[in-house]
């Protein structure tokens, strides 16, 4: 049934669906999911606020790059990657190269009400968390077209109605 061969990259901003999509689509193709969140989490000891407050963003992107370099050379895996992940061009060259980058793509207004408790999300906690997603959007939606190979609209589907419309889009890609 799966002729898909590449890794999948999932991209997009804060809320667009990555870890559960990932997860869904993951289990559907029988592979192994990994959020890059999760994996820096793993590998500091601690959550990603914590490396922020610590580091600020410039120190969690560092350690974002190598954690995309090295999972990026795993086979037969679906990577949700941090929001921000896109930012560093280094970045956007490896997941090009590496697999196969579906954008998760979210209007912000509909991002912000997925988002608004900002838990876990200190990008959203300085300020006016709509008006943040809205420059946050500016800033990425061309970075994420940039090296997206298919851009899927999360908007009104359910999550296995989105994974079924991305594995077909990806069987017919290959």
């Amino acid at each position: 049934m799966n002729s898909i061969t590449n890794n999948i990259f999932l991209i997009g901003l804060m809320g667009a669906g990555k870890s559960t999509v990932g997860k869904v689509l993951a289990k559907k193709l029988g592979r192994r999911f990994l959020d890059a969140d999760h994996v820096i989490e793993e590998r500091c000891g601690v959550k990603i606020p914590v490396i922020f407050e610590m580091e600020g963003e410039e120190g969690f992107r560092k350690r974002e790059a190598q954690a995309i370099r090295e999972v990026t050379n795993e086979k037969n895996i679906v990577l949700a990657t941090g929001g921000g992940a896109v930012l560093l061009p280094e970045n956007r060259k490896v997941l090009s190269e590496k697999g196969t980058v579906i954008y998760l793509h979210a209007n912000p207004i509909e991002l912000w009400h997925r988002t608004k408790s900002g838990e876990g999300r200190p990008l959203l906690l300085n300020g006016d968390a709509k008006k943040i997603l809205e420059n946050l959007y500016v800033i990425r939606d061309p970075l994420y077209r940039e090296i997206a190979d298919h851009v899927i609209e999360t908007g009104k589907p359910s999550v296995n109605q989105l994974v079924n419309t991305l594995i077909m889009q990806l069987e017919l890609s290959t």
